[in-house]
């Protein structure tokens, strides 16, 4: 991103605009989002998605909740989920959220619907402190594992993976092979 360019604000649940964002894009993410690990899509594929997909944003985390307030909420490696999430895309999602990047699969499943989106990892405070509880589902997996409802306000985002198979994760494994090979 040039230093003139502005982050594009975005509002959950999303719209026909995560089409136009390219990988690199910077955004500020508001609205409401769900989290969800491992557990929890296991429980979706086989129980339904407990919330509405059309437009949702759902973020790879499991946040520590003390006394009805997130403490801190930073991203889990995204991968996790490679095998279990390409199903949410056809249902409506239009983002993860998430650290390290999904695969060509989960790439392909985003194509013309939807984005990746990347949280620094060891963020976490920074996370919960834009971050307000709204509620839970599948509460019975446990903290780590549930799907919390959260309201966010500008929520820093990178575009990793775009709609339309950009992907910063190969452009970045790409110049550095290139580079290796250049000095080898």
């Amino acid at each position: 991103m040039t230093e003139d360019k502005q982050a594009v604000r975005l509002k959950a649940p999303l719209g026909e605009e995560v089409l136009k964002l390219k990988a690199g894009d910077h955004v500020l993410l508001s609205g409401t989002i769900y989290t969800a690990r491992d557990e929890a899509h296991l429980e979706m594929m086989k129980d339904g998605i407990p919330f509405d997909p059309k437009g949702a944003v759902i973020y790879h985390c499991g946040p520590v909740i003390q006394d009805n307030k997130i403490i801190a909420a930073g991203p889990t490696t995204s991968a996790r989920m490679n095998n279990i999430c390409s199903f949410l895309p056809e249902e409506g999602v239009k983002a993860f959220i998430g650290k390290g990047g999904m695969s060509d699969e989960v790439s392909e499943a985003l194509r013309d619907k939807g984005v990746y989106l990347a949280f620094t990892g060891g963020c976490a405070a920074l996370a919960a402190s834009r971050m307000e509880l709204k509620g839970v589902y599948f509460e019975e997996l446990g903290m780590a594992e549930a799907i919390w409802i959260i309201d966010v306000k500008d929520l820093p985002l990178t575009v990793a993976m775009d709609a339309h198979r950009g992907n910063l994760y190969s452009d970045v494994r790409g110049l550095a092979e290139e580079k290796f090979r250049e000095i080898c």
